[in-house]
């Protein structure tokens, strides 16, 4: 009985021993196995694409200097007539044109006046040209000395007169830039686990960086690039 008792004991020991074993061997692989879901690398994918701008602002400036508002009022009145009549017949529409209302300084009440002022009144009239005919306004603009053959200088230089490019079919082009950068981020991920010996799992975690619109170069302004960043997070396998 004494023995029997005490074989007993030694197996419920060695079954104590083998289960510890067992549980501690179970546990160290869901160690391993969940270790490997935390090995991850994270890429970038750039997309960028040429686009043409489809809407422009072109503002159309002059100056008339003189002493005497009703003669220079009259004189703009005929100006702006002759430029929308000019800009019509290139191939605008009058509904693409807006004429702001004449920016006026009297230099005799300017503080700031040195000496008395050759004229007294600087007025300057503003024709706005917004319009999705792109080339016809690029055509105008590099021709618009044409006007000084009608009486007409436009004012240029001005920073507050700068012609303004736009590109507003974003939603065209996303899907095909994400798509573009989420390959190029995949490339890079797949070189990486390459370099590392692992193998490229799925993806953890994905986010679309903000799309920008500039200016390609200084000199063609109605030449847009556009530029998308996405951040790729994959799960590395061994």
């Amino acid at each position: 009985m004494e023995s029997r008792g005490i074989n007993s004991h030694i197996l419920t020991v060695a079954a104590i021993i083998i289960g510890a074993a067992l549980l501690s061997y179970g546990m160290f692989s869901s160690v391993r196995y969940f270790k490997s879901f935390d090995r991850v690398v994270s890429v970038k994918g750039l997309a960028e694409q040429e686009v043409m701008a489809n809407r422009v602002i072109w503002p159309l400036a002059f100056k008339e200097i003189g002493n005497d508002l009703a003669s220079l009022y009259s004189s703009i009145n005929t100006k702006n007539k002759i430029i929308k009549e000019y800009l019509i017949a290139n191939g605008l529409d009058e509904t693409e044109i807006s004429v702001s209302a004449p920016q006026i300084i009297d230099m005799s009440a300017e503080r700031y006046q040195s000496q008395p002022a050759t004229y007294r009144y600087n007025i300057t009239s503003v024709l706005t040209v917004t319009s999705e005919k792109v080339d016809i306004v690029n055509r105008l603009i590099s021709s618009q000395s044409d006007l000084l053959q009608k009486g007409i200088a436009l004012s240029t230089g001005d920073f507050q007169f700068t012609t303004q490019y736009f590109y507003t079919k974003l939603n065209d082009i996303k899907p095909a830039m994400i798509e573009e950068a989420t390959r190029n981020a995949r490339a890079a991920a797949e070189k990486f686990a390459k370099d590392s010996d692992s193998k490229l799992g799925k993806i953890k975690s994905a986010s679309q960086g903000q799309f920008s619109i500039s200016d390609r170069d200084a000199n063609s302004p109605y030449i847009k690039m556009v530029r998308v960043v996405s951040t790729v997070e994959y799960l590395l396998r061994d």
